[in-house]
């Protein structure tokens, strides 16, 4: 179990740490020490840290991790994507400067859906995480916009693109785990990971994992279809590939340990993406 203090004086610290009860939550929590022979009390002496590196710092969290997978997964995409734009005869080196200013743009996308999503960490914009719908929204609405701009035909490069998407996803989502979020619930099963949520430590449902596997899976099956088709799809291995991967995504979502923050949104959301996943594939079967 990893606990921070905030807001501390800087210098040199002797904490001491005993177990506690909740007493009151009216008006505010009120805990008091809870007294058992059978409990620690543990004690340590530290500095203190500079905070956005102390709340990434916790047991079986490797510190960058979430970065660097992050980019390399980006890079990955980019070469896929570079790859297979040239076998559509694509402008390979405008749709890289294309991606480039789309990836840019969709890390700004990605942090502000996050903020709309999760509007008390507002005040800790430089450190709360990001979403992967606010990036993937941002980079769709770049490149529709974009390819007009720099005369690049928009269903190839979005057939193209998608499955770099899910390869750049598949990659970050290791990220996710070493790095201590969107971790899946606590789990007694032997085919448990033990992962920390950057507070406790515990064999949790490798979620992560899962969707990793999903979006590389779903990648695969998109790059064949580029590959066997030989011409564009007119977008809609993008919209079908992408909308295979909401499908997974809803189903894995509760196996994760944060409740989702809509009532009736994971429903709505699961549903239309099966129908566009469905009548996406099923036009790209009867072209």
């Amino acid at each position: 179990m990893t606990t921070r203090i905030t807001d501390a004086e800087e210098g040199t610290w002797d904490v001491q740490a005993w177990p506690v009860t909740l007493v009151s939550d009216e008006p505010t929590q009120q805990w008091a020490v809870h007294e058992d022979p059978l409990l620690p009390v543990s004690s340590v002496s530290g500095r203190t840290l500079y905070a956005p590196v102390t709340l990434v710092l916790a047991p079986g969290v490797v510190m960058g991790a979430w970065p660097a997978l992050v980019s390399l997964g980006a890079l990955l995409g980019v070469g896929v994507q570079a790859f297979l734009a040239g076998r559509l005869g694509l402008p390979v080196g405008r749709v890289a400067l294309l991606t480039l200013i789309a990836c840019l743009l969709g890390l700004v996308g990605a942090k502000t859906y996050y903020l709309s999503t999760h509007p008390h960490e507002r005040k800790r914009i430089l450190t709360v995480g990001m979403s992967v719908q606010g990036f993937v929204i941002t980079v769709g609405l770049t490149l529709l916009l974009g390819s007009r701009a720099l005369s690049i035909p928009t269903g190839p490069l979005l057939d193209v693109t998608g499955p770099a998407l899910l390869l750049g996803m598949a990659v970050g989502r290791l990220g996710c785990l070493l790095g201590g979020c969107c971790v899946g619930r606590p789990t007694r099963s032997r085919w448990g990971v033990w992962s920390s949520n950057r507070r406790i430590g515990v064999r949790r449902i490798p979620v992560q994992l899962l969707e990793s596997a999903t979006a590389l899976l779903i990648c695969v099956a998109a790059v064949s279809t580029v590959l066997t088709i030989g011409v564009s799809g007119g977008g809609l291995v993008f919209l079908a590939s992408l909308a295979t991967y909401t499908t997974g995504r809803q189903l894995l979502f509760p196996l994760r340990e944060l409740p989702r923050t809509t009532t009736y949104g994971r429903q709505v959301m699961l549903v239309t993406s099966l129908v566009v996943a469905f009548a996406a594939a099923g036009v790209l079967l009867v072209r």
